[in-house]
């Protein structure tokens, strides 16, 4: 995300709605009792791990916050303003996620909610991100390398009320 910033540069994560695994605990049941495993191929394990469901809980509670029918749309739009230009991939099989996807876009995340959706799970980065850091400071290679002025980070996309009308 530094670099995004940094560069000014687009995302376009794939994967957002964590593979299926974002679903609340009537929907998991439901499919228990369908048979409905939903997509298995890559991953035979269907059932949510107890991260997930506490992700799933919270996601409930701000989606209650803010008048949202789904979890799922919250789960976009706070991929969404993260940065500035964030374009997730999303996919759907039933005509529910495609209504989802949509309600995303009207959705604008509080800077609390956001605090509290990071706040439930620790976030892992991963290499190299682990060893090159957030952004927040520069390791000592780096400062090694160069002096950095930090600039201001630019606003995320957020939803607004002037809608306009295409014909």
């Amino acid at each position: 995300m530094p670099s995004l910033h940094q560069h000014r540069l687009a995302l376009a994560p794939f994967g957002v709605l964590a593979h299926g695994s974002i679903r609340t605990d009537a929907e998991e049941q439901k499919r228990k009792e369908t048979g409905e495993l939903g997509r298995t191929l890559f991953k035979p394990q269907w059932e949510r791990t107890e991260e997930q469901k506490k992700m799933t809980q919270a996601l409930e509670k701000v989606a209650r916050e803010v008048g949202a029918k789904s979890i799922h749309a919250i789960a976009i739009a706070y991929v969404m303003q993260k940065v500035p230009f964030c374009f997730p991939i999303i996919g759907g099989r039933k005509i529910e996620n495609m209504l989802s996807n949509l309600e995303a876009l009207d959705i604008s995340l509080s800077h609390a909610q956001i605090a509290y959706l990071e706040s439930i799970i620790p976030f892992d980065p991963g290499f190299p991100q682990a060893m090159i850091g957030d952004g927040t400071e520069y390791n000592i290679l780096t400062k090694m390398a160069a002096v950095f002025v930090k600039q201001p980070l630019a606003e995320p996309i957020r939803p607004s009320s002037n809608r306009l009308v295409y014909l």
